[in-house]
């Protein structure tokens, strides 16, 4: 009995450190509601809107630390922006859906998991009367890279949740399709060589893009520290959260 209350404890104290790690930023709607967002890792997103819980890219051990999705409210959304494997997890689909669940993917995905909605760049679809989803086009255009993201097969997605217009890159380069998105309030833009963006990429990207609020993620390695100085002076707000 003993040995099996250390054990919880233990397990407890971890599960805290897990979720006291994870930083979480507020933002208010138009109409005064609040959206929040949680740094999980990487390319996963937890976004929290009047009662709806809304996850980008969940993955368990596709990308460090391991997360363990049981721990979170059920998903009433998920995206998946592509098939890679720290983007696309079965396992952290499974720990956070619900029959009522609603999952949109690229079409690539849809076709490995036959589960959800495939939405194609240039897709839209609303969720519910206040929160539409628009797929938008993510791929790479540096000479050998193109393999990493092909153009037309994967997606990024904006978000426009009671007016609050919200970018989430996925993994791309600096498109020249970004020109096309307008009033965007967030921003979600990778950093990371070879397979997204430079850091002089995602800057020049930032400046056409102009969201209120940029969050780099998806960066790896990369001294993300260095878009906050090149982005100085741009009006950009430049967030950094532990989205390696």
């Amino acid at each position: 009995m003993k040995k099996f209350f250390l054990f919880a404890l233990w397990s407890l104290i971890g599960s805290m450190g897990m979720m006291a790690a994870q930083k979480s930023d507020t933002f208010t709607t138009k109409s005064g509601k609040q959206v929040t967002f949680t740094c999980i890792k990487h390319a996963s997103i937890q976004i929290e809107y009047d009662g709806l819980q809304i996850h980008v890219d969940p993955v368990t051990d596709g990308a460090q630390p391991i997360t363990d999705y049981t721990l979170f409210p059920k998903a009433n959304l998920i995206l998946v922006t592509h098939e890679h494997h720290d983007h696309f997890d079965r396992e952290a689909i499974a720990m956070l859906r619900t029959p009522s669940t609603a999952i949109y993917t690229n079409p690539a995905v849809y076709t490995m998991f036959h589960n959800g909605l495939p939405l194609k760049n240039g897709d839209s679809i609303e969720y519910r009367h206040d929160i539409k989803v628009e797929a938008v086009p993510a791929y790479n255009t540096t000479e050998g890279r193109e393999k990493f993201h092909p153009k037309g097969r994967d997606n990024g997605y904006v978000l426009t949740i009671d007016g609050l217009r919200i970018y989430i890159a996925g993994d791309t380069e600096d498109i020249p399709e970004m020109a096309n998105l307008k009033d965007i309030d967030i921003a979600f833009m990778p950093c990371n060589q070879p397979y997204t963006m430079t850091v002089d990429q995602l800057c020049k990207a930032a400046r056409t893009i102009k969201p209120r609020v940029l969050f780099p993620y998806h960066y790896s390695e990369t001294p993300i520290s260095q878009v906050l100085m090149k982005l100085n002076g741009s009006g950009i707000k430049v967030l950094i959260r532990d989205y390696k």
